[in-house]
C-alpha cells in the first residue's frame, strides 16, 4: 500500500459495462471551489483595428492580417458559434480583469475559464507570426480556446502569453479517445449488484486488522494528509457519460487529466499545411516560434501567513511543506499526492528511489561490520606487519616499478598500502559479497511486489496495453497501414525491413561511440604508465614515495572528467538516432534511448574499474619480461599490496565525485539559470508595489524547464550508483553507506527542485520504471560474477588460502611468512639496457649495490633451469581460483533463484481482490444486460400501450405519457 493512501476498489474492463481498474477519485482542487458549470461570457465584436474582412476564413483558418499585432494588447478566441466550424472571435478582454491578485491567476480574464496549458514567445519574425497563427488556427479547429496576453501587459514587457482552455465538448471526446479512465458512481454498481452501501472489500481489509496501529514518526498524520476516497473507475465514454460522477464540469477532469488532453491536441496540431511532418508543439519550440511550453503550478509554494493559522493554500504549498522541506528529511514521502500533482511516471519514480534508499540501510550497516571489523584486526594481521617491519622483510629490496626513471625501492615503503588494503581486504569481504548478490535479488523481487501494487492503487497496471496511444512522430512518418490484431483497427505501421536498416545504422553508430569510449579510456591508462616514471625520476623524495597514489588519484579525476565530456556528445547522438529509428509508442522510445545510454554509460563509467579490477599488472611476468611495452614503457604495474586499493580509490572518486557534480548539476544550476533569466525577463517574485502585478504565467516562464526525456538523469544516475554497490562492492564496502547519505539528500534536492525551481511537467502516466528494471536485473546478475572475479583475482584471499594449506609449513596454519613466498627472485644483471634503472638516479644512491631484487609473482629464481617460469603454486592457485568463481556463482545464483521463486510477483491481498472484481465485473456485465433487456421491454410496452390508446381515440398521452429513466 503506498504511502498516505490505501487499496482502492476495481473492476476489470469487460465488455458492455466499462468497469476498470479503481482510481483515487478527483476532488475540488484547492483554489477551484465554487466555480459552476462552464458559463462563458457571450460573443464580442471584433476588436477596433480589426481589418480581415470577416471574423473567420470560410475554411476556419483565421485569414492573414486577422490578428492585429499592436492593435490589440489582450485577445481572445472565444466560444465555437456552431459545431463544426472554427467560429472563433477575437476580442479585448482588458477591461474584464477580476479584481483579485494577478499573481495567483489561474483562470482567464474573465474569471471562469481555468487554463490548462500556456505557450511564450518573445519575437514579431513575420514567418514565425505566421507558424504561430497556423498552429493557434488548428488548435480551434479541435475545439480549443486561446486567450492571448501581449507582451506589453505583461510584467517584464518582453514576453507574450498564450493561454489555452479545454470546454467540456473538447475534454469528453479526447476522454474517450484516450481510453482515460474516470470514476462511476457507487449507487449505479450497488443497483446492478444489489450488493449493500457497506464496501465488503475495505471491510475485510480491516477485520484483519487485530492489534492497534502503532504509532510511526516517520509517517504524515492523516489529520494533515487525508486520505482519498476510492471509486470504481471505467472507460469514459460520452453515451454513458451519465454513469460517472460529473458534479461539475469543471472539477471532473483533474487538472493533470486536462493537461494531458491538450497536450495531446498541441502535440498534433500543423503549422505548415506544405509539410506533412511540420507538426507537433515539440518542433515548434525546436524552432523557437515558441519559447516555452507548460502547466501552471497552483500556486506559490511559500506564503506571509503560518500554516497553522491559515492552512494551506495550495497543494503546491502542501508538497513543500510535506516533502520538499529540509525539516521533513525523516518523513515519508506523500506518493499519493506527489501522483495527483505531478502525475503517475514522477510518482513511481519517487516511489521506487525511496523504496531503494531504505533497502539500503541494512546494505550500509552490514558494510560498516565489515570495514570495522577490518579497522579492529588491522594491527593483527600478519601480512601487513611483515611488509611493515623494518628490520625484516620490511628491507627487503624491491625490483623498479617502470623503466629506466624509476629506483630500487624498500618493501616497508608499501606499509601504508598495505594497511590500507587490509581494510577492504580482509575474511569479511568474501561474506559481504555473498550478502550484497542476495541483496540485489531480494531487493528487486519485492520491489517487483511493491511495484505491481502501486500500479494497481493508482489504476494504471494494464495502461501501456490498453491506453497508451501511437506517438504522433510515428504516425507521420510510418506511410504503410495494418490491421492492430487486438483492436482490429487499421493503423499505421513501418515495414520490417525499414525498421532494420535503421536499428542497422544506430547499431553501427553506437559501436563506433564504444570504441571511441575504449579510445578514452586507453588514453588514461597510457597516462598512468608515463606519469608513475615522471614522479619516480623526481628529486623530491617525498614526490617519489607518494608517484602510485598521485598517479592512481589524478587519474581518476582525469577519467571523470572525460566520462562528462562523453556523456554529453553520446546524449546528443543516442537521442538522434532514436529519432532515426521512430519508435511507436513513448514508452517504446523512452526504453530505445534508456537502453541505449546505458549501454554507452556503463562502458564510460566501468570501464576504468574493470580495468584496474581483472587486467592491470596482469601482462607483466618478470622486470625483464619485453613482450607487454606500449610507446616504450612496460605496462602498469600493482603495488605488492595488490591492485584491491587502487580499485577503491578508483570508485571512490567516480562515485563520490559523480554524486557532488550531479547534485550541483540538478539543483545548483538551475537556481542559477532561473536567476538568469529572471533578470533578463524583468520579472520577480518580490512583493514590491511595482511589482505586484507578475502573473502565475510570468512566475512559472523564469522556472527551469522539465527535460525533454523527464526523468532519465535522475533513473540513470541511481541505476550508474546501484552498480558502483553492487559490482565491486567486494573493493569498497563503504560504497552503500555513501550511496544511502547521497539518496538522503537526493530525494529532497529532487523534492525541492521539482517544487521550487521548475516548471510543472506534463503529468504523464506510467505503470512501472520501464527498461530500468531489466537493466537492474541485469546488474544484480553481472555484480555475482564481478565479485566472485575480484575476490578470486584482484584480492589475495585465494593466494593466501592456497598458502595457508599447502605452503605454510604450519601445524598451526598460520599465514606467517606469505608475503615473502609470494615474493620471486630477480638478477639485476638481468635488466635489457632500456629497462635497467640509471644509476644516476637520487634515489638509487643508497641502493646501487644491489645485485638481487625481488618482485610479485610466482617464478623460479635466477639460476633455475626454469628461471623466470611460473612455478607448481602459481598454477595451484590458478586452479583455486577458477574452482572459486564457478562454486561462489553456483552457490549465489541458486540461492538467488530460489528466492526469486519464493517471492511471488503480487502480494497475495490484491491478488485475491484484483479476482474479487473480476467476479464483480462479470456480475455486473450480467446485471446490466438484464437491465437492458427489462428497459428495452417496457419500452416495447410502452410503445404497443400508446399505439392502443391512439386507436381508442385518447390521444392526450404525448409527452405527459414519457418517462426519464436514467441509465437508459
Amino acid at each position: 500500500m503506498t504511502d498516505g493512501g490505501s487499496y482502492g476498489l476495481a473492476t476489470p474492463n469487460q465488455p458492455g459495462t466499462g468497469f476498470e481498474m479503481a482510481e483515487r477519485s478527483s476532488p475540488v482542487p484547492i483554489g477551484f471551489e465554487g466555480v459552476g458549470d462552464e458559463s462563458y461570457p457571450p460573443s464580442y465584436s471584433p476588436p477596433e483595428g480589426y481589418t480581415g474582412g470577416t471574423p473567420m476564413h470560410p475554411g476556419g483558418i483565421p485569414p492573414a492580417g486577422a490578428i492585429p499585432e499592436k492593435s490589440v494588447t489582450n485577445i481572445s478566441y472565444g466560444d465555437p458559434v456552431e459545431q463544426g466550424s472554427l467560429g472563433a472571435l477575437i476580442t479585448e478582454n482588458s477591461n474584464n480583469k477580476p479584481h483579485h491578485d494577478r499573481r495567483e491567476q489561474l483562470y482567464f480574464n474573465d474569471g471562469k475559464r481555468q487554463i490548462d496549458f500556456i505557450l511564450a514567445y518573445n519575437d514579431d519574425d513575420p514567418k514565425k507570426e505566421q507558424k504561430r497563427q497556423r498552429f493557434i488556427a488548428s488548435l480551434h479547429e479541435e475545439g480549443l480556446m486561446v486567450e492571448v496576453e501581449d507582451a506589453s501587459e505583461t510584467n517584464g514587457g518582453r514576453v507574450s502569453f498564450v493561454k489555452i482552455h479545454a470546454p467540456w465538448e473538447v475534454c469528453t471526446r479526447y476522454a474517450e479517445l484516450m481510453n482515460m479512465k474516470m470514476p462511476i458512481k457507487e449507487i449505479l454498481i450497488q443497483a446492478l449488484l444489489n450488493h449493500d452501501e457497506q464496501n465488503d472489500l475495505a471491510e475485510d481489509e480491516e477485520s484483519q486488522q487485530c492489534l492497534p496501529k502503532m504509532p510511526n514518526p516517520f509517517e504524515i498524520s492523516e489529520e494533515t494528509l487525508p486520505e482519498e476516497p476510492n471509486y470504481f473507475t471505467a472507460a469514459f465514454n460520452r453515451e454513458r457519460s451519465n454513469q460517472f460522477i460529473i458534479d461539475d464540469h469543471e472539477t471532473f477532469f483533474s487538472h493533470s487529466q486536462r493537461t494531458r488532453i491538450v497536450y495531446e491536441v498541441l502535440s498534433r496540431a500543423r503549422y505548415d499545411d506544405s509539410n506533412k511532418l511540420r507538426f507537433g508543439i515539440i518542433r515548434m519550440l525546436d524552432n523557437d516560434s515558441y519559447t516555452a511550453a507548460f502547466s501552471l503550478h497552483e500556486g506559490s509554494y511559500s506564503s506571509e501567513h503560518s500554516v497553522i493559522t491559515h492552512g494551506y493554500e495550495n497543494e503546491r504549498r502542501l508538497l513543500y511543506e510535506l516533502w520538499a522541506k529540509p525539516k521533513a528529511f525523516y518523513k515519508q514521502q506523500p506518493l499519493d499526492l506527489i501522483r495527483k500533482y505531478y502525475g503517475e511516471k514522477v510518482g513511481i519514480y519517487f516511489a521506487w528511489l525511496g523504496f531503494y534508499t531504505i533497502w539500503l540501510v541494512p546494505a550500509s550497516l552490514v558494510g560498516m561490520v565489515c570495514f570495522l571489523y577490518g579497522c579492529f584486526t588491522l594491527y593483527k594481521n600478519i601480512p601487513s606487519n611483515e611488509i611493515c617491519e623494518p628490520g625484516g622483510l620490511g628491507s627487503t629490496v624491491m625490483c623498479p616499478l617502470c623503466d629506466q626513471l624509476c629506483p630500487f625501492w624498500e618493501l616497508k615503503s608499501s606499509c601504508f598500502y598495505s594497511r590500507l588494503t587490509y581494510l577492504f581486504d580482509n575474511p569479511a569481504t568474501v561474506f559481504f559479497s555473498i550478502f550484497m548478490s542476495l541483496w540485489g535479488t531480494l531487493f528487486l523481487e519485492f520491489w517487483k511486489r511493491k511495484q505491481h501494487v502501486i500500479a494497481w492503487d493508482w489504476d494504471v497496471l494494464e495502461y501501456e496495453q490498453e491506453q497508451e496511444s501511437l506517438r504522433p512522430q510515428y504516425e507521420a512518418q510510418a506511410s504503410h497501414k495494418k490491421t492492430n490484431p487486438i483492436t482490429k483497427l487499421i493503423e499505421p505501421y513501418i515495414p520490417w525491413w525499414n525498421k532494420a536498416t535503421r536499428v542497422l545504422t544506430s547499431a553501427t553508430t553506437i559501436l563506433f561511440m564504444l570504441c571511441v569510449v575504449l579510445a578514452a579510456i586507453f588514453g588514461v591508462i597510457v597516462y598512468r604508465i608515463v606519469i608513475v616514471s615522471v614522479l619516480y625520476a623526481s628529486d623530491v623524495a617525498l614526490v617519489r614515495q607518494n608517484a602510485k597514489l598521485t598517479t592512481t588519484i589524478t587519474a581518476a579525476t582525469l577519467n571523470l572528467l572525460v566520462i562528462i565530456l562523453l556523456s554529453k556528445i553520446y546524449r546528443w547522438l543516442a537521442i538522434w538516432l532514436t529519432n532515426i529509428e521512430c519508435p511507436r509508442t513513448q514508452s517504446d522510445y523512452e526504453d530505445s534511448f534508456t537502453f541505449k545510454m546505458f549501454l554507452f554509460q556503463f562502458v564510460n563509467f566501468y570501464s576504468s574499474l574493470f580495468y584496474i579490477a581483472f587486467f592491470k599488472g596482469r601482462f607483466v611476468d618478470y622486470p625483464a619480461d619485453k613482450e607487454y611495452v606500449i610507446f616504450g614503457y612496460h605496462m602498469d604495474q600493482c603495488d605488492p599490496a595488490g591492485c584491491l586499493i587502487e580499485l577503491c580509490i578508483q570508485l571512490g572518486i567516480i562515485m563520490v565525485g559523480k554524486q557532488f557534480l550531479n547534485n550541483f548539476m540538478e539543483l545548483g544550476l538551475p537556481f542559477l539559470m532561473n536567476f538568469i533569466r529572471k533578470k533578463k525577463s524583468n520579472i520577480s517574485n518580490e512583493s514590491t508595489k511595482e511589482q505586484q502585478a507578475s502573473t502565475r504565467w510570468e512566475q512559472d516562464y523564469v522556472l527551469a524547464a522539465t527535460p525533454p526525456l523527464g526523468l532519465f538523469d535522475e533513473y540513470l544516475e541511481m541505476v550508474i550508483q546501484f552498480g558502483f554497490v553492487t559490482l565491486f562492492v567486494a573493493a569498497f564496502p563503504l560504497a552503500p553507506l555513501f550511496a544511502l547519505l547521497n539518496n538522503v539528500i537526493e530525494i529532497r534536492l529532487d523534492a525541492f527542485k521539482y517544487v521550487t525551481q521548475l516548471r510543472r511537467p506534463l503529468a504523464a502516466r506510467a505503470q512501472d520504471i520501464g527498461a530500468w528494471y531489466n537493466i537492474l536485473k541485469a546488474l544484480s546478475i553481472l555484480s555475482v560474477i564481478s565479485n566472485a572475479f575480484v575476490i578470486a583475482y584482484t584480492s589475495d584471499f585465494i593466494p593466501r588460502l592456497v598458502y595457508l594449506y599447502a605452503y605454510s609449513g604450519d601445524e598451526k596454519k598460520s599465514v606467517a611468512g606469505y608475503i615473502n613466498g609470494s615474493l620471486s627472485y630477480f638478477d639485476v644483471k638481468d635488466f635489457l639496457p632500456t629497462v635497467a634503472p640509471d644509476p644516476n638516479l637520487e634515489a638509487n644512491k643508497e641502493l646501487n649495490g644491489t645485485e638481487i631484487c625481488r618482485y610479485r609473482g610466482y617464478n623460479y629464481p635466477p639460476g633455475h633451469p626454469k628461471q623466470y617460469h611460473s612455478t607448481i603454486q602459481h598454477w595451484h592457485i590458478v586452479a583455486a581460483r577458477f574452482i572459486f568463481v564457478v562454486v561462489f556463482e553456483h552457490v549465489v545464483f541458486f540461492l538467488t533463484s530460489t528466492i526469486a521463486v519464493f517471492i511471488p510477483d503480487e502480494p497475495g491481498s490484491v491478488r485475491d481482490q484484483i479476482l474479487r472484481e473480476k467476479f464483480l465485473a462479470k456480475e455486473a456485465l450480467y446485471a446490466a444486460e438484464l437491465q437492458k433487456t427489462k428497459t428495452k421491454r417496457e419500452d416495447d410496452d410502452e410503445e404497443t400501450a400508446s399505439a392502443k390508446e391512439l386507436e381508442g381515440g385518447g390521444g392526450g398521452a404525448g409527452a405527459e405519457g414519457l418517462r426519464y429513466r436514467p441509465g437508459t
